[in-house]
């Protein structure tokens, strides 16, 4: 039985209508921060990416479909995966409902990957979805926005993911994801050698730990005006918390996140019940 605090419907009232007032100045915060994002100044995209759509091949304007706004989804599901990251796929399974209010108000909402498009339309169709997914294949569009990395990158040079830069991994893999280092996932649930929660994904996708983080989850927001597209915000790691809806929900539940490592599948991996 959890221990918690038993109190009569008075004492929880007085302390939720402190909660409340705290609640509210979050609302106004998260207000603010929203006007800030949105008074960034917006950066020409110069480069013509191509990507592979169900429609064919499609330039970064076509992926607007005819709207003035586009957020793409970063969505890691890199070339030699064999299924998309799981994490990514229960953000997907809470956006995929929403597109079509946010396309009847002039936002596209997009997930892009480097996986070849045949190999993400049978992932898609696995799983239900109907968002649309375009393919960045040999494009420079991934490496430009932070979210995909070669080996070398990786291992010699270093990578820059969510404003920082890593230092190469060398024979170790140290990559941050999700706000968390390999090693501190690796200690919270008292695995080594790669097998905790971040090889346990990595497994999930057909790859190891260091295949798997060269893709990174993010979103990244564009603009159309007089036929140019301009860039302009990102958001990595724990700043997509706020587009992980089943956290949202967590995050008011009587025993919150409660987690003790990665607890959550793919939609049809679940056992019935």
């Amino acid at each position: 039985m959890t221990e918690h605090t038993i109190g009569t419907r008075d004492q929880w009232l007085a302390e939720r209508l402190e909660l409340l007032e705290a609640e509210k100045e979050l609302t106004r915060r998260s207000d603010e921060l929203a006007r800030r994002r949105q008074e960034l100044p917006w950066v020409r995209v110069e480069k013509d990416y191509r990507f592979d759509t169900d429609e064919g091949s499609a330039s970064l304007a076509d992926l607007f479909r005819g709207r003035s706004q586009l957020l793409v989804y970063h969505f890691m599901f890199g070339p030699d995966y064999t299924a998309g990251c799981p994490s990514c796929s229960a953000i997907a399974d809470g956006f995929d409902g929403f597109v079509v209010h946010l396309a009847h108000h002039d936002v596209t909402l997009s997930a892009v990957s480097r996986a070849p498009l045949a190999t993400l339309q049978e992932y898609k169709r696995r799983l239900g979805w109907s968002f649309p997914w375009a393919s960045s294949g040999d494009s420079d569009f991934n490496f430009d926005f932070h979210v995909g990395f070669t080996e070398e990158q990786q291992r010699v040079a270093g990578i820059d993911y969510n404003y920082r830069h890593e230092n190469p991994i060398g024979g170790q893999v140290r990559e941050p994801l999700a706000g968390k280092t390999v090693s501190e996932w690796q200690r919270r649930d008292g695995q080594g050698g790669g097998q905790g929660p971040v090889g346990q994904i990595a497994a999930s996708t057909g790859t190891d730990v260091a295949t798997y983080t060269r893709e990174r989850p993010g979103m990244s927001a564009f603009v159309l005006e007089d036929g140019v597209v301009y860039h302009t915000y990102s958001t990595y790691a724990r700043g997509l918390d706020g587009l992980w809806g089943m956290y949202q929900w967590l995050d008011r539940a009587p025993l919150g996140r409660n987690e003790t490592g990665v607890w959550w599948r793919r939609n049809d991996e679940y056992d019935a019940g």
